[in-house]
């Protein structure tokens, strides 16, 4: 068995995802309605319209609604002095230990949304991949970055 990791992301971050999720749905259910548009004007089989709705309706309800608390209840992290570990998911569990060894460099990300809910994504490169937290507090995502870079060039004196 495995321990809880302490940190979670900001409760704010629920709404930002939910919000993208939104704006996703707005340009689906603008698809749904060129669709109806079209199978008006070239007399195409009805079904597909009714179809292509019942798939919104269920994407908008999953996505807006269900899987981004999923999401928010899974996602959790903590910074060590040797590492950093993550775990993330939506059905599948994934955790993944990121030695400081191994840190590049950290950066933070903000876009309008983000902006908004004071919140910002950070994330952490390796020489082969980079892993992100997302919605974090502006202030704890800086102190975080600067923490973990600090702690990353001492491991990197250590070797």
């Amino acid at each position: 068995m495995y321990t809880e990791l302490k940190n979670q992301i900001d409760p704010a971050g629920l709404k930002v995802w939910r919000i993208q999720a939104m704006i996703n749905a707005f340009i689906f259910l603008i698809v749904v309605i060129a669709v109806f548009v079209l199978t008006y004007f070239f007399d195409f089989y009805s079904w597909i319209q009714y179809t292509l709705l019942g798939i919104w309706i269920v994407n908008s309800f999953l996505t807006i609604y269900l899987f981004p608390k999923i999401r928010w209840n899974r996602w959790r992290y903590e910074v060590r002095e040797e590492e950093i570990e993550i775990q993330s998911g939506l059905f599948v569990v994934e955790r993944t230990l990121v030695p400081m060894v191994r840190v590049q460099h950290v950066e933070t990300v903000q876009g309008p949304i983000l902006k908004r809910y004071n919140l910002a994504i950070m994330s952490v490169s390796t020489a082969a991949t980079i892993h992100m937290i997302p919605a974090l507090r502006i202030e704890e995502a800086d102190e975080l970055r600067a923490r973990i870079s600090r702690l990353a060039r001492v491991a990197e004196d250590d070797v």
